[in-house]
């Protein structure tokens, strides 16, 4: 993806260095760690999994964002956290224009929180063990930039363009939450079984993917910069964190009916789809017969 030099979001708040909110307390071991992020690639709800493990949701400590951009910090990622401004300024004017044609309305920007170790969120504690997520409490994507080396040794997905799939797939969230999806969804898994929520989440997932794969179209379709290379490094993006590739890797064996974020081919196909058609019709996953 050709990122270099152009123009980067100012809803940035770089906490990399300490600024920003103040970290929480590290009185957690690593072993409770690796339950956190296991259980948010294999499905978990992010809210209860960071408030059980902070042990509170609450905003204790937590101050105003500064949205001033990347700071230069003379760390080996911040020429990560350009790149990641960068998309995050080309998501902006994808949805903007998303948002004007096909609903006639302004779309409300989110703030993504780039931190070190570990931060305090609306949604409770973050961590660079939890990856990254959208916090609906807050309106905002967390992100510990050294997920970007997980992609790269532990999943197998190199590439800038997989942290870039990655930062999409999670204002594709922010869009749901905006349109009133995830708030709907979430009415409807409080009176279905687990089975059912559990499909309804691989649903609200998959269009996240599929929102990624249209920002991606509008992107290129605005701008000329994404290539063929860049779309396989997100679809080995999207596979690696498909919920039976996960699953085979934690326990040896899969359970469909635990899925929540859908398989890794699911993943990569409605991706696909979204960059394909440059559709946002298309993306009814609710509505989808065949996931």
């Amino acid at each position: 993806m050709k990122w270099k030099g152009r123009e980067q979001s100012r809803n940035i708040d770089d906490r990399r260095s300490g600024g920003g909110a103040k970290k929480v307390g590290a009185g957690i071991g690593i072993g409770g760690l690796i339950v956190v992020v296991l259980g948010l690639l294999m499905g978990g709800d992010p809210q209860q999994l960071l408030q059980q493990l902070q042990g509170s949701g609450g905003m204790s400590g937590e101050q105003a964002p500064s949205t001033e951009g990347i700071q230069q910090t003379g760390r080996e990622d911040d020429a990560m956290a350009e790149f990641v401004a960068v998309v995050l300024k080309d998501t902006e004017d994808a949805w903007v224009q998303i948002f004007r044609e096909e609903f006639n309305e302004a779309y409300q920007q989110p703030t993504l929180v780039l931190f070190s170790e570990q931060d305090q969120s609306a949604c409770g504690f973050a961590s660079a063990a939890t990856g990254p997520f959208y916090c609906p409490a807050d309106n905002q994507i967390y992100i510990d930039l050294s997920f970007a080396n997980d992609l790269k040794n532990r999943f197998k997905a190199p590439g800038e363009f997989a942290m870039a799939y990655v930062v999409a797939h999670e204002v594709g969230h922010h869009v749901q939450n905006i349109m009133g999806i995830s708030g709907k969804v979430h009415q409807q898994k409080q009176r279905l079984s687990k089975e059912e929520a559990n499909e309804l989440s691989v649903r609200l997932e998959l269009q996240a993917d599929f929102f990624a794969g249209l920002w991606a179209h509008y992107t290129q379709d605005m701008k000329g910069v994404i290539d063929a290379a860049d779309i396989d490094a997100a679809m080995k993006a999207a596979s690696a964190i498909g919920d039976d590739r996960l699953q085979m890797e934690a326990q040896g064996y899969t359970v469909p009916d635990a899925f929540t974020h859908g398989t890794s081919e699911q993943r990569t196909r409605w991706f696909r789809k979204g960059w394909d058609t440059g559709d946002i019709k298309q993306g009814d996953t609710f509505a989808a017969r065949k996931l």
